[in-house]
């Protein structure tokens, strides 16, 4: 019969594994030798038509079963319609009709752009704590099917979630566009951004930032292939450019979470991917490679092994972009590859 002492030492060594257990980050799936696919999407559904579409375009998804997960980055409306509790919870009736499991970050067509008069004229902030409320009600789960994911919701941000899958590391954030939510609130009589729109920036921010170091920290101790990065805004988007040269605060709302992205990738040794939407226009480029004008404009070195990743929006939200993580043999350029899948219809 095992002594009292061997008990107490062999519970307290199960309290303590548990307890590390617990601090990791989720995995999606048991870690394997296998390659992987997952699926994102943004800036959808835009308009009645889209909207009539858009639980076919599910289903269209949901018939690649050999995803892992979907990725919706964002804009779930347009930005010239009203930013209703119904419409809300009928995008959230279409989610739960997803197979897979979905992970969502909010856009700004959905709250921070809300101010417009022909949004409903609501308060941008009491809009992402409704957003929170329909599409967050279970942290630390996905939508669609259950999927574990560590999230910030003791910070109150219970979308920003990351998780691992098979030495990939994957972190979503909420980053918004309209200069990550800096822009006055015309619609509501603004013409300087208030103090609560500030301090919510702030905070927002401060909480991305840790979310990517922790992201990094994690992928480094645990030797990750890559790490990918997912948010709404898209912090290089090329017809910001031109406002971006001319008064680079048109994008100042990103630059201490642009300076985090190059701290942390040219301190990682390897791969580093940001997949975003916004633009509504498919592009894959390394937006911080050297000679690249965004260098001056966030007055930031070069981050020549960040790839980023624009999936289609709006009207040419046509499809859906199916990411293949390699097994786990791969590493380098060769962790991740994309190609766009045309919706039947």
């Amino acid at each position: 019969m095992p002594s009292k002492t061997m008990k107490t030492t062999t519970t307290a060594a199960a309290v303590l594994a548990l307890g590390l257990l617990a601090a990791q980050p989720a995995s999606a799936a048991d870690n394997t030798s296998d390659a992987f696919t997952f699926g994102v999407i943004g800036d959808i559904p835009y308009g009645d038509a889209e909207i009539a579409k858009f639980p076919s375009r599910i289903q269209d998804i949901n018939a690649d079963s050999a995803l892992k997960f979907v990725t919706h980055v964002g804009d779930i409306k347009n930005g010239s319609s009203v930013c209703s509790d119904e419409y809300f919870a009928n995008i959230r009736a279409d989610f739960d009709t997803f197979t897979h499991p979905l992970v969502f970050t909010p856009g700004d067509n959905e709250w921070v752009d809300c101010h417009r008069p022909n949004n409903g004229a609501y308060n941008p902030l009491e809009r992402l704590d409704k957003l929170r409320e329909v599409f967050f009600n279970e942290p630390g789960k996905t939508l669609g099917a259950t999927m574990p994911v560590k999230t910030q919701e003791e910070l109150g941000l219970p979308e920003n979630v990351r998780f691992t899958q098979n030495r990939v590391a994957f972190s979503v954030l909420n980053i918004q566009g309209s200069n990550n939510s800096l822009q006055p609130w015309t619609g509501l009589g603004e013409t300087t951004a208030t103090p609560e729109q500030v301090a919510e920036v702030e905070y927002r921010t401060d909480a991305v930032l840790a979310q990517i170091r922790d992201t990094f920290a994690d992928a480094e101790r645990r030797n990750d292939r890559a790490v990918v990065l997912m948010t709404q805004a898209d912090m290089f988007d090329p017809y910001l450019l031109d406002a971006a040269s001319a008064n680079p605060e048109v994008v100042s709302g990103f630059r201490e979470i642009i300076q985090g992205i190059v701290e942390e990738t040219n301190s990682f040794d390897a791969p580093v991917y940001l997949i975003n939407g916004d633009s509504h226009v498919f592009a894959e480029n390394q937006p911080l490679a050297e000679g690249s004008p965004w260098l001056d404009i966030y007055g930031q070195p070069a981050a020549d092994d960040l790839q980023r990743i624009t999936v289609d929006g709006s009207a040419n939200a046509t499809n859906y972009v199916r990411f293949t993580v390699a097994a786990n043999s791969a590493g380098g350029a060769d962790v991740l590859s994309w190609e766009k899948v045309p919706f039947s219809s």
